[in-house]
């Protein structure tokens, strides 16, 4: 079982290795791939929104990005290997780029975001070759603006930088449609919509602590800490209850 669909969104089913040693292939082989990151609020907002579900749908793989996804898979006779998590898939993004001395562009975050998120990188991983950062608010198809200038700045800066990967931080359905429209335009190989790691690489949002993680029970911690997720956060139950109530095709195996 190679793929399943989960509400209509394709999640891949790989392990984090297998994940990685996809993307050293294709590094190799000199390769464009797209990498989402598709969590239960993800799928649920999918739900309601056509274009989001079809832009999802057009990645080169699909990580399973959350504890939901697994649960969902099991219950319904279908498991998932293993959550591979976004955050968790952009380190070791970096351990790579790190061995193998490659070329990093970042772009995401609010402004001078990027900027600190790359010189703690740096720190910890010297032999990465940061060729570029740019924060997210620039005029682009991610607001609505595709084609705008400052879009076309930006995808000049990174195609004279040519990048072996490039992060793509505007949160879900903008970086997602920012990547589709620009992908054909991007001398980049490995392009990642990553949400919130540019944050979490700043020092801005920490990570829970492993227990929470190995338990399933980050999005609880996260709650804790930022109790205005509460909006975000009830998709998770929403999503459960239509796992647990919807009918058996709702987690399918695919082709």
């Amino acid at each position: 079982m190679n793929k399943l669909s989960i509400m209509g969104v394709r999640i891949d089913n790989k392990t984090m290795t297998e994940t990685m040693d996809i993307i050293k292939k294709k590094l190799h082989d000199n390769e464009q791939y797209i990498i989402y990151t598709p969590n239960t609020e993800f799928v649920m907002m999918c739900q309601n929104d056509e274009e989001f579900l079809e832009l999802m749908n057009k990645s080169n793989i699909n990580i399973p990005d959350g504890i939901g996804l697994i649960y969902a898979s099991r219950i319904k006779k279908h498991p998932l290997k293993e959550k591979v998590a976004g955050y968790d898939l952009s380190v070791n993004l970096l351990k790579l780029a790190n061995e193998q001395c490659l070329k990093l562009f970042v772009i995401g975050g609010k402004p001078g975001v990027a900027e600190v998120a790359m010189k703690n990188v740096h720190e910890i991983y010297p032999n990465i070759n940061i060729v570029g950062t740019q924060h997210g608010y620039f005029k682009g198809t991610h607001l609505g603006k595709n084609g705008h200038e400052e879009e076309l700045k930006v995808l000049e800066d990174i195609n004279k930088a040519e990048p072996h990967i490039l992060f793509v931080g505007f949160g879900a359905k903008k970086q997602e449609q920012w990547i589709e429209y620009n992908k054909a335009k991007i001398n980049a190989k490995i392009i990642i919509g990553n949400g919130g790691t540019l944050d979490g690489l700043a020092g801005n949002v920490k990570r829970a602590p492993e227990i929470f993680i190995k338990l399933g029970l980050e999005w609880f911690y996260r709650l804790i800490k930022e109790p205005k997720r509460i909006k975000r956060q009830i998709l998770l139950p929403m999503f459960m209850f239509k796992v647990l109530f919807g009918n058996k095709n709702i987690v399918r195996e695919i082709e």
